[in-house]
């Protein structure tokens, strides 16, 4: 049988990419509605799929005439901003209840999700299920988090989005967040109720998937969403929870920031007359890496400890912008697989779980995976997360103690022939160019890190490798002398990458454009350690690059 869907604001940023991702679905009819007809026509004159998708005009006041006309199974209300729907903010659930039809929207609005079980008996009366937030947050938060406390008693929780530059914004997502930029935003802290300030509090992490490349440190701002009133109902023991977005650039960012901070002090009226302003410069202002992500980070005990999880999703290219629809395209697959949500009205806190969110991930450029803290662990396990225990066996056998330790083999030496790259060459104590010279490397405990010597043929030369904190988090750091370069450790099939992210000098930031760059990776084969190191720079040319082969002394 085929299911009709009618989707208010089914042409916009949300609303369309729900039905893109409905597309494969040929027993879906989707009512594309909204105010503007002639938009609601464009988008079904390009839509390409299976599903069937119609245009409609559709104001919604006018929504209950429109169940009675269209008599659809599901209306999706993807239009908001839900912070401004007025003292009739639930005017289209009371048109669903009404009318018996299965209801769920994409409200962002704290407020708006957290009232929304007032209509449990009503929509229980009527068989109907009416689902509040079911995007990102907090259906997604949700199913994190449900899955943390299988192994801790949760006690605070922070989390955040960062969409990649291109992913774009709708305007009623802009006029949402303006809207309470520097006004009070309720969440837990300390154990008791209280009060934020909407984009004036901040705070820097890396995500950063365990054998992924991380993303760059993020500025995150705290935002209104309904997990900061939901998960402290869900998990009485939390006393704190924080939730913040990264846009990008940082530097609109830090402006959002700072006219929060003005209202706040100065007790200003909103800013959202000004949404079309911010919207048009952050959807021309489009530069960096076209990739995203989102973090869950909870502290906790278990038997008897304080420990701390973290979660990572790292979304490449197009594929992150559709995670925040994809809460509602997991519930309509279930539920047109026999697998619908109970009667009754709720928010998406606990509606979806990280395996059905694992199958929409599936055959995407969307990466996720836990990491916990163990202070007591070797370096590179401390880096890598889980993702260590998929390195080949003498990778792991290298990287895998603490102690002191010896290797010896052979490598080949090449040597850039440049005057710069040859003074930088000697100034390192880099070895002479060679056919197969013998090689001995001790890895030694040194400053929490650990000090890598290598002979080449009684040519020696030493660095220190750190776990990277601040904007190094999750990357390695290692120092020659004054330089220091911070790593990324990433894992392609059997191939440990080390690929660098940021340098300095005399511990001053140095220009990235001038950042020395090689594929430099190490591998098994025929049961020995295999590693390849190129070092180039922009000015100079190779500098120099060994390969070769080891194995414990």
């Amino acid at each position: 049988m085929t299911m009709r869907i009618l989707i208010l604001g089914g042409y916009g940023v949300f609303g369309g990419r729900l039905a893109e991702l409905l597309a494969d679905r040929p027993d879906l009819e989707l009512l594309i509605c909204g105010r503007d007809l002639a938009r609601a026509e464009a988008f079904c004159t390009r839509y390409q799929g299976e599903a069937r998708a119609f245009p409609g005009a559709l104001n919604r006041r006018d929504i209950a005439d429109a169940l009675q006309r269209f008599t659809p199974g599901l209306v999706v209300d993807a239009s908001g901003p839900f912070q401004d729907y007025g003292t009739d903010r639930y005017h289209v659930v009371d048109a669903c209840i009404a009318a018996g039809v299965d209801y769920l929207d994409f409200a962002d609005g704290a407020d708006f999700v957290f009232g929304i079980d007032r209509f449990d008996a009503a929509a229980k009366a009527a068989g109907i299920f009416v689902l509040s937030g079911v995007s990102s947050f907090p259906a997604l938060t949700g199913a994190v988090l449900r899955e943390m406390a299988r192994t801790m008693d949760i006690r605070s929780v922070e989390g955040g989005i960062a969409p990649s530059p291109f992913a774009g914004i709708g305007l009623n997502v802009m006029r949402a967040v303006v809207g309470y930029a520097g006004a009070p935003v309720k969440l837990r802290r300390g154990g008791k109720d209280s009060y934020g300030v909407g984009l004036a509090e901040s705070m820097r992490f890396t995500v950063a998937v365990p054998g992924r490349l991380p993303l760059r440190n993020i500025h995150f701002s705290l935002v209104d969403v309904p997990d900061l009133q939901l998960l402290p109902r869900a998990y009485p023991a939390m006393n704190d929870i924080w939730m913040g977005a990264g846009p990008v650039p940082e530097i609109l960012h830090r402006i959002l920031n700072l006219l929060a901070q003005v209202r706040w002090r100065l007790d200003l009226p909103s800013f959202e007359p000004f949404s079309r302003l911010f919207y048009a410069v952050l959807n021309r202002m489009r530069f960096g890496e076209h990739r995203g992500g989102m973090f869950v980070r909870a502290r906790g005990v278990a038997e008897g400890r304080t420990v701390e999880r973290s979660w990572h999703l790292l979304a490449e290219g197009d594929d992150g912008p559709y995670i925040p629809s994809m809460a509602a395209e997991a519930i309509i697959r279930k539920s047109l697989a026999g697998h619908r949500p109970p009667a009754g009205a709720r928010s998406s806190v606990d509606a979806l779980t990280l395996a059905d969110y694992d199958a929409l991930f599936d055959g995407r450029s969307i990466h996720t995976g836990f990491r916990s803290e163990e202070p007591d662990a070797p370096l590179y396990r401390l880096i890598l997360g889980s993702a260590f225990d998929t390195l080949p066996p003498r990778l792991k056998e290298l990287h895998g103690g603490k102690a002191a330790r010896r290797w010896q083999g052979h490598a080949e030496v090449r040597r850039g022939t440049s005057l710069l790259a040859r003074i930088a060459a000697a100034t390192m104590r880099f070895p002479k160019a060679a056919q197969r010279a013998p090689l001995t490397v001790a890895f030694d405990p040194e400053g929490g890190g650990e000090r890598w010597t290598r002979d080449f043929a009684g040519k020696r030369f030493s660095s220190h490798q750190s776990r990277g904190a601040g904007r190094n988090e999750y990357l390695l750091v290692e120092r020659f002398g004054v330089l220091s370069f911070a790593m990324a450790l990433v894992v392609e099939r059997d191939r440990l990458h080390l690929i660098p992210r940021r340098w300095s000098a005399f511990g001053l930031p140095m220009p990235r454009w001038l950042m020395p760059y090689g594929a430099s990776f190490e591998t098994e084969a025929g049961g020995r350690f295999h590693f390849d190191v190129e070092i180039t720079t922009p000015l100079t040319g190779l500098i120099v690059a060994y390969r070769g082969s080891l194995e414990p002394a």
